[in-house]
């Protein structure tokens, strides 16, 4: 079993692929791999202005706005409203997308996997989930909130907001949240 703590405090803001902002990388699979090599990746974007998104062929990404009334994803020519706080919402990595800011900033949570290898599930759940990965993949937990704890009584990690685990091989336990969490599934293609 491998399990990772891995801190907010400790992501380091890096320039978009497209150079229009800045992301702080929260995890890649495989671990330090670049933006043309990775399998998945996951990370937190800060959007403070419209503009275009970055293009990845053969990658797919599920956006969740965890952060700001959301925004206007155009993919392909076609408008997508994401202003759901916390509903993922999936497109196709290739295709041109602009985002349009529907009332100022947000954060986003991205996670971007290449569809021939890897396919990623997310969800934000509340409240307490063991954490399963599946055979062969991984799966990554990030605390909205501060207060979640891994494990039990007391003994657990705590995770504050932003903060994650990552966990491959066996599970690391039950997930306690005081709010929510994004959980991201990770397997092979």
């Amino acid at each position: 079993m491998t399990v990772r703590i891995l801190r907010a405090a400790d992501l380091t803001p890096t320039p978009w692929k497209n150079g229009g902002g800045l992301t702080r990388e929260i995890a890649t699979g495989p671990e330090g791999a670049g933006a043309d090599a990775f399998d998945w990746r996951v990370s937190l974007a800060d959007v403070t202005a419209d503009g275009p998104f970055s293009a990845f062929p053969g990658v797919d990404r599920i956006l969740t706005v965890v952060e700001g009334a959301g925004m206007d994803l155009v993919v392909g020519g076609e408008h997508h409203i994401v202003d759901e706080p916390l509903w993922p919402h999936g497109f196709p990595g290739d295709l041109p997308t602009e985002g349009f800011l529907l009332g100022g900033p947000v954060v986003n949570l991205n996670v971007m996997y290449r569809r021939a290898r890897t396919r990623a599930e997310t969800a934000v759940v509340c409240g307490t989930v063991r954490l399963l990965p599946p055979e062969g993949g991984a799966v990554l937990a990030v605390s909205l909130d501060d207060g979640a704890e891994l494990g039990s009584g007391g003994g657990g990690v705590r995770l504050d907001r932003y903060d994650a685990v990552l966990a491959a091989g066996e599970s690391p336990g039950v997930l306690r949240t005081m709010g929510q969490a994004v959980l991201i599934t990770l397997s092979g293609g």
